[in-house]
């Protein structure tokens, strides 16, 4: 536990070091400023009188929306939009830990103590959680401290939100970490994982794909892609529906099932374990 402890705190050191926590501080505390800017309500007697997005009347087509509806529908929209700011603002400032952890003269000073590679790796691998994990708990709960503050109406399925986009970050962390292992470039590592994130979006769409398709066997291999790669467009969707409440069998029905959070967690687990089992057997 000391070790680990060790580790995690040397992450942070790391990523102060680099102004990465500074960065990444910075941009957070950009998009709670804007947040807390572009929402204005007017509230009188505890009912919404009106509301402002950005400096424009909200139009709500001449129906009485209810304060708590109103708040609601705000959580719901900036749920899906933390899911985006979260999960990009993570990786690009944890993808480094493996590429920086095997440069020539850091390896050698990790590798002289008394701790096998694997744990090494793993602790690595939890010190980035716990940063990605500190930055959301920063976002989503100024965020909703703010809504709490212009509303006095609290939502704790909001919290909720954050840890299906920390569950997100944790297995697109993993695939960077694998990729870091085997090549060793922070560059790399970023953009291969924000690849997977996009391409495995797209394959939301794989029974209309596999639909359009002529041959039989590429229909397959666009059905097994489905469930290789981590399901990102409904880990979004989960988000908002765990948010608005509505986790319910229509939206299940909809691809947010447990073999859909369990496939996604497989392919995490996966790519942690290639990961270590390469790191263990790479020279340095």
């Amino acid at each position: 536990m000391k070790v680990l402890l060790t580790n995690i705190e040397e992450v942070f050191r790391e990523a102060a070091a680099r102004w990465t926590l500074l960065a990444y501080f910075f941009l957070s505390s950009l998009f709670i400023l804007i947040f807390a800017l572009a929402v204005n309500l007017d509230i009188v007697d505890g009912a919404l009188a009106g509301a402002k997005l950005f400096g424009k009347n909200v139009d709500f087509g001449g129906d009485s929306v209810s304060l708590d509806t109103m708040v609601l529908g705000f959580e719901t929209g900036f749920s899906g939009f933390l899911y985006l700011v979260g999960t990009f603002l993570s990786i690009f400032a944890t993808a480094h830990l493996v590429p920086r952890l095997q440069e020539k003269g850091t390896i050698d000073l990790y590798l002289s103590r008394p701790i096998g590679r694997v744990h090494l790796l793993l602790s690595r691998y939890i010190g980035g959680l716990v940063l990605a994990a500190a930055n959301i708990t920063y976002l989503i709960g100024s965020i909703w401290l703010i809504v709490i503050w212009k509303t006095q109406i609290v939502h704790p399925r909001f919290l909720l939100g954050g840890l299906v986009i920390l569950f997100t970050i944790s297995v697109l962390l993993a695939f960077a970490f694998l990729v870091g292992v085997i090549t060793s470039s922070t560059a790399v590592s970023i953009m291969t994982t924000y690849g997977i994130f996009f391409f495995s979006a797209i394959l939301v769409l794989h029974e209309k794909i596999e639909a359009a398709v002529s041959v039989e066997w590429h229909a397959t291999l666009v059905n097994a892609l489905y469930w290789i790669f981590p399901k990102t467009a409904q880990m979004g969707q989960a988000v908002v529906a765990l948010v608005r409440g509505e986790l319910q069998a229509e939206r299940l029905s909809e691809g947010i099932t447990f073999a859909t959070f369990g496939s996604t967690a497989l392919f995490g687990v996966s790519c942690l374990i290639l990961a270590s089992w390469l790191f263990h057997r790479k020279e340095f």
